[in-house]
C-alpha cells in the first residue's frame, strides 16, 4: 500500500528534502517535487531520488506550445522521472506532441487545481475523457471528482489525487479535500500528501497512518 502514498517535498532547500527522504526511509517510495523545490535546487533533486531508489513525481504543469512542451518531456526523461504533469488547458495539439515522445515518463494531466471551489466534477471528467483520447497515462483530480472521473476513463487510466487531508489533519488553503481512505474508496490509483506528513513531529507514524487508512478501504471493498 506505500507504493500508492506519494509524499510531496514541499520544502525550499535540497537538505530538507534530503533529510525527509531519509527519515521516511522505507516507509514511502514515491515522491512529489513541484515548482518551488525544483526552482530552487534544479534536477539534482531528482537524481538524488533516483540514487536512494525512489520514485519522482514531477509536477510542474507543463503548459506552453506543443514544440516546448515536447523538449521538457523529453528533458524529463533524460534525468530519470517517474511521473510528470502537462495541463490539459494546453489543448489537443499539446497534449497529443507530449504523449509522442518516445521512452517519456507517465504522463499526467491536471484538470482543475484543488484550490478551486465549486461544483467542477463534469468538467473535471470532460478532461479526463480528453486527455486519454490524446494519449496521456492519467490525470490530477481531486477527490471529489475520482468517481466521475474513473466513470469517464477505463480502469488502466491512472487517477492521482491531491487535496488529501486524514480527519487528525487541518484542511488548510485547499478546498475539495477528503481522507485519504475516501480517495482510495472512490478509484484513485494514488493520492498526494504533503503537510499533514511534513508537518508532524514524527513524519513515519504520520505516513503510517496514511497508508493504514488506505488499507482499511481497500479491505472494506
Amino acid at each position: 500500500m506505500k507504493s500508492k502514498l506519494i509524499v510531496a517535498l514541499d520544502v525550499p532547500s535540497y537538505e530538507e528534502a534530503v533529510s525527509l527522504v531519509r527519515i521516511l526511509g522505507d516507509a514511502v517510495s514515491i515522491f512529489k517535487v513541484g515548482s518551488q523545490l525544483f526552482t530552487r535546487v534544479g534536477p539534482r533533486i531528482v537524481e538524488f531520488l533516483n540514487r536512494e531508489g525512489k520514485q519522482c513525481f514531477l509536477d510542474l504543469k507543463f503548459h506552453d506550445i506543443p514544440s516546448v512542451v515536447t523538449k521538457a518531456v523529453e528533458a524529463a526523461a533524460t534525468v530519470g522521472v517517474h511521473m510528470l504533469t502537462v495541463h490539459t488547458c494546453g489543448g489537443e495539439e499539446m497534449l497529443k506532441a507530449a504523449a509522442a515522445v518516445s521512452n517519456r515518463p507517465l504522463l499526467l494531466g491536471v484538470t482543475v487545481l484543488t484550490s478551486v471551489a465549486g461544483d467542477v466534477r463534469q468538467e473535471v471528467a470532460q478532461r479526463a475523457t480528453l486527455a486519454q483520447e490524446y494519449g496521456l497515462d492519467g490525470v490530477v483530480a481531486s477527490p471529489h471528482e475520482v468517481g466521475w472521473t474513473r466513470e469517464a476513463t477505463d480502469e488502466t487510466f491512472i487517477i492521482v489525487t491531491p487535496g488529501i487531508r486524514p480527519k487528525w489533519a487541518e484542511v488548510g488553503d485547499q478546498r475539495r479535500v477528503t481522507t485519504p481512505a475516501e480517495a482510495i474508496a472512490a478509484g484513485a490509483n494514488y493520492i498526494v500528501v504533503g503537510r499533514p506528513i511534513l508537518a508532524a513531529k514524527d513524519p513515519v507514524q504520520a505516513a503510517q497512518r496514511v497508508i493504514d487508512e488506505m488499507a482499511s478501504a481497500q479491505k472494506s471493498a
